[in-house]
């Protein structure tokens, strides 16, 4: 029997049109349950935010948005995701396409051993861009704000920018192969305080072209950047392991400000986490 306290209202909040549905969705590690029942809507160009404590569930539910999941041994997901439309898990559907059109930036900057240059013609190169890579790499790195820092040194390797500079690296590096959303996963955790408001300021104007999806460990951030917020949280379960579920999914304003939910107020108030 669930929880009465875990239950949460399906009413979606979001108003347009949905890139990403998740519906009643339950992720597993072998016999561990890490996330029960989600249901959550992703708005096209708009940022949603997952906050909540450790444990919770946040980054595991963002890596099935791109299926980086399958590559964990004995990580399974019930429940239905789509994109577009089209299930993600569908056995039809190609893993390495899905991740071509959801792109990933993970909490620490990972430039690859190459040139700044061949760090974003590399991907493109992969999945058979045919056109003028100059001109690619030159569009990918102004749409990271790094075009004027780097211009002149584009033969250097990506590992010789400073922290902040090879995150928004990873950044043009995402979004030189064109995919219509971004995964950000604690984007921010590992850069000095200027560095993470570039960073932010980026994410203002890539939602433009994108849609964005950061999990954060900082409400501020949250409340600066996000258009909608998912507040999750940890249960003890039958067995005693803890799972995470969604608490509550609303325009961020309302989740800061004006929350139905007590657990949502007791966290962003700092009442815990």
């Amino acid at each position: 029997m669930t929880n009465p306290s875990i239950e949460t209202n399906h009413t979606s909040p979001i108003h347009g049109d949905v890139v990403i549905r998740t519906e009643n969705v339950s992720i597993y590690y072998g016999s561990f349950q890490a996330v029960r029942n989600v249901f959550l809507d992703i708005p096209k160009n708009r940022v949603v935010a997952f906050i909540g404590p450790s444990g919770c569930g946040k980054s595991t539910l963002l890596r099935c948005y791109n299926r980086l999941n399958d590559l964990i041994p004995g990580a399974r997901v019930e429940g239905k995701i789509t994109y577009q439309g089209v299930d993600l898990y569908d056995p039809k559907v190609d893993p390495v396409e899905v991740r071509r059109r959801i792109g990933m930036v993970f909490q620490r900057p990972n430039p690859f051993p190459k040139s700044i240059y061949e760090n974003i013609a590399f991907g493109a190169r992969v999945n058979g861009f045919k056109g003028d890579l100059d001109e690619l790499v030159e569009r990918s790195l102004r749409g990271a704000a790094l075009w004027d820092e780097v211009k002149d040194k584009l033969k250097e390797s990506g590992l010789s920018l400073s922290g902040g500079q090879q995150q928004r690296l990873c950044i043009a590096r995402a979004i030189a192969i064109e995919p219509e959303v971004i995964l950000m996963d604690e984007p921010c955790s590992a850069l000095d305080p200027i560095s993470t408001l570039r960073v932010e300021d980026l994410i203002n104007e890539l939602k433009q072209q994108f849609t964005i999806i950061i999990v954060t460990h900082n409400m501020q951030q949250a409340s600066r950047v996000a258009d909608y917020t998912a507040f999750f949280n940890a249960e003890a379960g039958e067995t005693g392991s803890r799972f995470g579920y969604l608490v509550e999914y609303a325009p961020t304003e309302q989740i800061f400000n004006a929350p139905q939910q007590q657990a949502t107020q007791d966290y962003v108030s700092g009442r815990f986490g």
